[in-house]
């Protein structure tokens, strides 16, 4: 089970995820550029609003002149009613006298609208006289009403084009931290993957990317556009009513004390459950690699028992985090939003009754206050999606600081003859828990070593030495007479060849599965390497041929045919050091015998180790090396350790012995009382 305590970070994690921010700072730049565009536009619509409102709409109770039409000065707006000019207060230019004339007011009565002037007008106007009055201002309210739709249309344009480009830029983002992650596995070594279940490291490349990839998409578009809105807003506000802007920014450290403590106890729920997934994802995997296992043996139930477990921790700690999102987030904002509406219509409500105020105004500050509400609550929304890409990109980082080697991308390396030397090399996965002891040998150019002994004597962890999967914990290893240690990995591996007991197929086609990407391999030298090992003919049986698909892992194939391609795959690379670890184990007699005659062969010029449980494969060897406890404890042909009759001879026996059994048939037991048939 994955540890609830993520592995700590050198560096700063904000630090880090803005160092790849960096990296598409041109077009983060640009996004956050259009974005104040489209904030401007967004917020001029209230104010648009308020003129429109105070300017335009509540002007008709503005003060009047009333006069002659033939004493109305040149250039200044008026309104003909009744044989006689009206005026409204805001058409005079400045400092322009009113002498003679007579005052007049609109008041609106319920649902009409009553013009006096001191002259003695007291008329009801009719909605043709009320249209009349607003001449001159529907053409600005038409004006300011297009203007207002213009920008909207512009704001809609504006917003898609920065979200698209902030969320291109968040996707390239994950790709670019997506591969770094798979360099870094290359990177790593084998010991980790050792240690560490395959559906963890899987989880943190797919599940852990996507929820940082949430953080760049949704949180930081989220964060930056309420964050300036927000910005906006208080703006406008201020410009609005200063003193209620300075009692509104009082909300600001309220709800980031809010934050803290949602993001206090957030941590702790959103940790178990990236860490109860990840466990999943292992456990998922090994069930389906063991699923015959599982059948055969009959642990569906408790292993259904076992996921279930897991399963429900999540469930709770999920639980618990949305109790915390319900309580901290839209309803502590919808009711300090509430709290602040009611007294601003209290402020304006009590400025009322002392003065007169403009219903411009208290409609804009009202639209503003509520367009405050909606990015923190967006924030707060946001903040579950950072919580886990936080949690999540400690995970992945802890993965890309581990140590590996660089890949090295030097041109090929001169082909080695195959000496290999062991010089007094001992090694432990563990501490001082040696597995192998003063292991010392040498392998001459063209020779085949056997290696032999009992489970756990040591013969796969000196194959693991030779290819640089592991390095000694004591002593040296030489190809040549060059430390191997003085090789990079790849230029260690690339003239040496494998074949594993269990062989691994890729999804693609034979062809592929032979040559590895490996341009330098063409369809000739795949089917001569088929050839040479004796797979040309079940190849060419194939409805495809060489193009014949291969599923995952090729279960479509036989275990021996699986075994073979791996075979002419290790073989078509033309190594100059082949290493077969139980390559013979899973392949039936007829065909070990196609490979033993293969091998005959193609092996003169090579260094070729062998690991063989089955002592009869390796009778022709040149040299067998018995291990025990990790030490050699005898060496030397089939013949000459067969005269010393030593701990190979018993094996040998042993096996011949069991061979003989198990070509009779197996002894019949006779049962007590019954007379033998």
């Amino acid at each position: 089970m994955e540890s609830i305590e993520s592995e700590r970070i050198p560096t700063s994690l904000g630090r880090r995820l803005t160092a790849y921010a960096m990296l598409y700072k041109g077009r983060i730049s640009l996004a956050l550029l259009i974005l104040l565009v489209a904030v401007g536009t967004q917020l001029a619509g209230p104010y648009i609003a308020k003129i429109i409102i105070d300017k335009h709409i509540l002007a008709i109770e503005q003060p009047w002149y009333e006069t002659n039409p033939s004493q109305v000065p040149p250039g200044t707006q008026s309104i003909e009613y009744q044989g006689k000019a009206f005026i409204r207060a805001d058409w005079l230019s400045p400092g322009q006298s009113t002498q003679g004339w007579a005052q007049a007011t609109v008041k609106q009565e319920s649902s009409s609208f009553r013009l006096t002037s001191t002259s003695g007008t007291n008329t009801v106007l009719s909605g043709e006289d009320v249209q009349h009055f607003y001449s001159e201002d529907i053409r600005p309210i038409m004006g300011l009403i297009a203007l207002y739709l213009s920008l909207l249309l512009v704001s809609g344009a504006l917003t898609f084009t920065q979200s698209y480009i902030l969320q291109t830029a968040a996707l390239s983002i994950i790709q670019r931290m997506r591969m770094d992650i798979l360099k870094q596995i290359h990177r790593i070594p084998v010991r980790y993957f050792d240690n560490t279940p395959i559906g963890q490291v899987v989880s943190r490349i797919a599940n852990d990317t996507e929820a940082i990839r949430d953080l760049f998409m949704s949180f930081m578009a989220t964060f930056v556009v309420s964050g300036v809105n927000l910005i906006g807003i208080f703006v406008a506000i201020a410009i609005l009513d200063w003193r209620l802007a300075l009692i509104t920014l009082v909300l600001i450290p309220f709800f980031y004390l809010v934050m803290r403590f949602h993001l206090k106890y957030a941590k702790g729920y959103v940790t178990i459950m990236r860490a109860r997934l990840s466990d999943m994802n292992a456990m998922l995997n090994e069930t389906i690699n063991v699923m015959p296992i599982i059948q055969a043996f009959r642990r569906e139930k408790g292993r259904t028992e076992e996921f279930e477990s897991l399963n429900q921790e999540r469930y709770l700690n999920q639980r618990k985090q949305f109790r915390l999102f319900s309580l901290s987030a839209r309803n502590i904002v919808g009711l300090v939003g509430s709290l602040c509406t009611a007294l601003v219509l209290w402020y304006y409500g009590k400025q009322s009754l002392e003065t007169a105020i403009s219903f411009g105004v208290l409609y804009a500050f009202i639209d503003y206050l509520g367009r405050v509400f909606q990015p923190i609550i967006g924030i707060f929304e946001q903040l579950t999606n950072a919580q886990r890409a936080f949690v999540s990109a400690e995970r992945v980082f802890a993965l890309l600081d581990r140590e590996g080697v660089d890949l090295d991308e030097r041109p090929s390396a001169p082909r080695p003859n195959g000496l290999v030397q062991f010089e007094n090399v001992s090694f432990a996965y563990k501490n001082e828990d040696y597995v192998l002891r003063n292991i010392s040998f040498e392998a001459r150019q063209g020779e085949t070593i056997a290696l032999v002994g009992h489970t756990g004597s040591g013969k796969s962890s000196i194959m693991n030495l030779l290819l640089g999967f592991y390095e000694p914990s004591q002593g040296r290893i030489a190809i040549d007479g060059r430390d191997i240690a003085t090789f990079s990995k790849q230029e260690l591996r690339q003239h040496m060849g494998i074949v594993l007991q269990d062989p691994f197929l890729f999804t693609g086609d034979i062809g592929f599965n032979v040559s590895l990407y490996n341009e330098a391999i063409d369809e000739t030298r795949i089917r001569q390497a088929l050839r040479d090992v004796g797979a040309e003919s079940f190849v060419n049986q194939l409805p495809g041929g060489l193009h014949e698909p291969v599923v995952e892992r090729g279960n479509t194939l036989s275990a021996g045919q699986r075994q073979l391609i791996s075979f002419a795959r290790a073989l078509a690379f033309n190594p100059a050091i082949l290493i077969l670890d139980e390559a013979t184990a899973s392949i039936d007699s007829e065909t070990e015998g196609i490979i033993q005659h293969a091998l005959h062969v193609l092996r003169e010029g090579r260094t070729t180790f062998v690991i063989a449980h089955r002592l009869s494969t390796i009778r022709d060897a040149d040299r067998i090396l018995v291990l025990h406890h990790g030490e050699i404890v005898e060496s030397g042909t089939h013949e000459q350790l067969m005269e010393q009759q030593g701990r190979y001879y018993k094996m040998y026996q042993l096996q011949k012995g069991e061979a003989a059994r198990s070509t009779v048939g197996p002894p019949v037991i006779l049962s007590p009382g019954l007379p033998a048939k």
